[in-house]
């Protein structure tokens, strides 16, 4: 796992060596391990390194002739593109060598071979002109980030890279915000600073001399579709079968590392049968760690506890308390460069950085409520209104609570809905795939994980397993009130101690609470913010901190707490060094 960024000027122009400095500086924390710079022409590429793969012979950019290239992520099946190549000298063992060849040989669609989370910036420079492409894995698991300027193309990994190097604006997109405030994320290309946005998941952009030519874009579900075979007269045990191999392959390649790794363990569904593949693929006592609070939330650490102690696993539980959160509160949101208020944020950030005294590579979760329909709303989009069914995502935190701004924030969601063209199950497992997925789940796991120079890698995040059960008939995903039904009924056999049908308490941030607690102190102060001011009226603001511990109250709250602390530090530049009370009550 690494940092990438670099310039793509028009002809004629040269590199600034301190925009580069700038850059790379920006993105130390995803590469603490080395660094490299390769300049051709107009073009420069900068690589901030965490070493996982090829320890001593990995170092990029890797050069092939006229070419060179820089990679955020892994390539699981790196050693079986090595092979079609069979008159290549490779010069390294990295995993991120191959796509270089695959590149220069295939042109854009060259990523239609590549499985993994990845995010490439290859560079080449040919006859009078010179050409980049800029490509970003299908789930969108890898970040990568562009700003156009007047002389050429910048690119980073996080935003605040080129935030820092002068790209962009901070200043905030009134339309992104509203999404935020009222999703927790925000949607498509665009970011919420103006003059930066996203590469797409999937998405590759040839660009030459400096300009933007062409895009390809691989839709990892429309793959999934078209490889498949009808499962209509599926039976239980063959798609049981079909599940159990898409797992253990997924799992195993997931496993490839030269650096020790670990386990983040839930006790919930996912990161139970992530664990039973481990154990089954024979790593021994591998390392896991559970989250707990010091207060008033649903606690699963026993079950993880006893989950982990029938396979030998070492465990480790973590108490995240209420002064750890109030003192680096400041600090976790400031990693959340592209906003996600996903109050998850604050168990995944102390994870990981206890996760990190041991480990360098940490598997998790994501995407399993995703792709095999764990998400009760999936089950109330299917179900008629009269019996209480609604579509998703119709409902914001605020609701009608923010005056004059109407349901514009559904804009971007909805224009995903359409682009789908799918109906029922399906559409809402798409738009969920789509957008919160890379735009909150993703974005989470890796700003939280990388301000610790740690590498999160999700199984359940593949083609493979994409391939295996998202045309599964809606039998094998609901059942019996039951989401994930198959992946539930594959862990009981695998894992029986984990009792997949088992009631389970959820995952609940104390967040309400804790603002309660605090409400009148933190309530004023979250209300004199600028930024806050233009939202909601104060009386309004400290009303909600007050009562903070009801539950629709906790998440507009918390909402609102995030998004102050956040433009303190991305907009108006104040250091995340304090507590939240100094955050706040600091002069600008």
């Amino acid at each position: 796992m690494c940092g990438i960024a670099g310039l793509f000027g028009r002809p004629g122009t040269t590199p600034d060596p301190e925009i580069l400095d700038r850059l790379a500086k920006a993105i130390t924390h995803r590469g603490p391990d080395g660094a490299g710079r390769f300049v051709q022409g107009s073009a420069a590429l900068q690589h901030r390194r965490l070493s996982i793969v090829d320890l001593e012979g990995g170092a990029q950019p890797i050069l092939h002739g006229n070419a060179g290239l820089i990679a955020n992520g892994e390539i699981y099946n790196d050693r079986e593109i090595r092979s079609t190549f069979a008159s290549a000298t490779f010069k390294t063992h990295s995993d991120c060598e191959p796509p270089l060849y695959l590149w220069l040989r295939d042109g854009s669609g060259y990523t239609k071979e590549l499985r993994g989370m990845y995010a490439i910036a290859a560079l080449e420079c040919g006859q009078g002109q010179q050409e980049m492409v800029l490509s970003r894995d299908p789930f969108g698991i890898k970040p990568l980030y562009v700003a156009e300027y007047e002389e050429g193309i910048a690119f980073a990994s996080e935003a605040q890279a080129l935030l820092a190097a002068g790209f962009g604006s901070r200043t905030v997109r009134p339309a992104a915000r509203d999404e935020l405030l009222q999703l927790q994320f925000t949607t498509g290309r665009k970011t919420i600073f103006p003059g930066i946005r996203r590469v797409l998941p999937g998405e590759s952009l040839r660009i030459v001399d400096g300009r933007v030519m062409a895009t390809h874009r691989r839709h990892v579900l429309s793959e999934a579709c078209d490889s498949l075979t009808p499962f209509e007269s599926m039976t239980d045990a063959q798609a049981l079968a079909c599940v159990d191999a898409a797992l253990m392959d997924s799992v195993g390649a997931h496993l490839r590392s030269d650096v020790p790794l670990g386990l983040f363990l839930s006790g919930g569904i996912d990161s139970s049968a992530i664990l039973a593949a481990v154990h089954r693929l024979g790593l021994k006592h591998p390392k896991t760690w559970t989250a707990r609070f010091d207060q008033g939330s649903a606690d699963e650490t026993a079950a993880a506890a006893h989950l982990a102690a029938s396979v030998g696993a070492e465990h480790h539980v973590l108490t995240v308390s209420e002064e750890m959160v109030w003192r680096d509160l400041p600090a976790i949101v400031a990693c959340m460069d592209d906003p996600v208020a996903d109050y998850a944020i604050i168990p995944t950030w102390f994870l990981a950085r206890e996760a990190r005294k041991d480990v360098t590579v940490i598997l998790s979760g994501e995407g399993g409520d995703e792709l095999f329909a764990g998400y009760g709303r999936y089950r109330r989009a299917l179900k008629p209104w009269w019996k209480g069914g609604r579509s998703t995502y119709r409902s914001g935190t605020f609701g009608r609570r923010l005056p004059g701004r109407g349901r514009h924030w559904r804009d971007g969601m909805a224009t995903t809905e359409m682009a789908q063209g799918l109906s029922g199950l399906q559409a809402a497992q798409a738009l969920d795939v789509c957008e919160w997925l890379p735009n909150d789940l993703l974005i989470k796991l890796d700003r939280c994980l990388m301000a610790h120079s740690a590498e999160g890698r999700t199984p359940l995040l593949d083609p493979v397993v994409a391939k295996a059960v998202w045309s599964m008939p809606d039998r094998f995903k609901l059942r019996d009130g039951y989401g994930k039904w198959i992946l539930r009924r594959w862990l009981q056999d695998a894992l029986p101690e984990s009792r997949p049908f088992a009631p389970k308490q959820g995952f609940t941030v104390p967040i309400g609470n804790w603002i309660e607690g605090r409400g009148k102190e933190l309530g004023l102060l979250v209300s004199q913010q600028p930024c806050i001011r233009e939202i909601m009226p104060a009386k309004k603001v400290q009303k909600l901190f007050e009562s903070a511990a009801q539950r629709r109250h906790a998440r507009q709250s918390w909402t609102l707490l995030f998004y102050a602390l956040w433009h303190r530090h991305h907009i108006e530049g104040i250091p995340a060094d304090g507590d939240v009370f100094d955050t706040l009550s600091r002069a600008a």
